[in-house]
């Protein structure tokens, strides 16, 4: 089934997911019901058991809706095959870790390469190189795609992630918890990309818990208990150029790594 709306990037109704664990049904998600629109930038956020995680596996195809519907690009997903959601998310979606899920062994580029080697079009080596190092330069790694994972700073992993996720032209980027092995300073830089990505129309959903980094994206949605509890635009939205310039100013000293719980 398609739904018609060609603005609505993703669209949940009534989406439900219970998990049996022994004789207790555990309720992850709790009929929540969501759109967001094409070249969105959107926050997920809430505590641990809130339900963010689960709903972000449905997101991202990674799991299926125990009841409700998930439409994708304006195809309705909910009920796929595991073989069929692997297709979509090879075709439409592209991921973001907060541990980089990088292949040591082997350089960026390859890195970046490998979800086109799992596509239906096949590119020669040629193709497939100058494409990786297009998505490199996006990412302001250009003449980096040399370097193995080891060879990178923590940023540059992200940054690599970053064009790993952009190779296929995604419809929609899933990030999650993309700053939280960062410090304070690279944070910012990584949400500058996201900024920009945004800015050329990539729609973006982001998992956090963090509030300040959740003020960099246009939306916040707040869960808990498996429900919306709130879903807001932000107000005072954060730009990471001027972000980036207050840092600047400071001593080296005072800028604090990001500390996570």
């Amino acid at each position: 089934m398609v739904d018609s709306s060609a603005a609505v990037a993703v669209r949940l109704e009534d989406v439900q997911k219970t998990y049996r664990t022994g004789e207790v049904d555990v309720h992850a998600v709790r009929g929540v019901s969501l759109e967001i629109a094409r070249g969105e930038f959107v926050a997920l956020m809430g505590s641990s058991g809130s339900g963010k995680s689960t709903l972000m596996n449905i997101l991202g195809c990674l799991d299926r809706p125990t009841s409700g519907r998930y439409f994708l690009d304006g195809d309705d997903v909910s009920g796929l095959s595991r073989d069929e959601l692997a297709d979509v998310r090879n075709r439409k979606l592209g991921f973001v870790f907060q541990n980089f899920n990088l292949l040591t062994r082997t350089s960026a580029l390859e890195n970046v390469e490998l979800p086109l080697l799992y596509g239906t079009v096949r590119l020669s080596n040629a193709q497939l190189r100058d494409k990786a190092e297009r998505v490199l330069e996006a990412v302001g790694l250009q003449g980096r795609g040399d370097h193995h994972p080891s060879q990178l700073s923590g940023g540059q992993q992200q940054r690599v992630a970053v064009a790993r996720a952009l190779i296929n032209d995604p419809e929609v980027l899933l990030a999650d918890e993309p700053t939280g092995n960062l410090d304070s300073r690279t944070s910012v830089e990584v949400m500058g990309i996201f900024q920009d990505l945004n800015a050329k129309g990539i729609t973006i959903i982001m998992v956090t818990h963090e509030p300040d980094i959740a003020s960099y994206a246009r939306r916040n949605v707040v869960m808990r208990d498996g429900r919306i509890v709130s879903d807001r635009a932000v107000t005072r939205r954060f730009h990471a150029t001027e972000e980036l310039e207050k840092l600047n100013e400071l001593p080296p000293d005072v800028v604090e790594p990001t500390v996570q719980p």
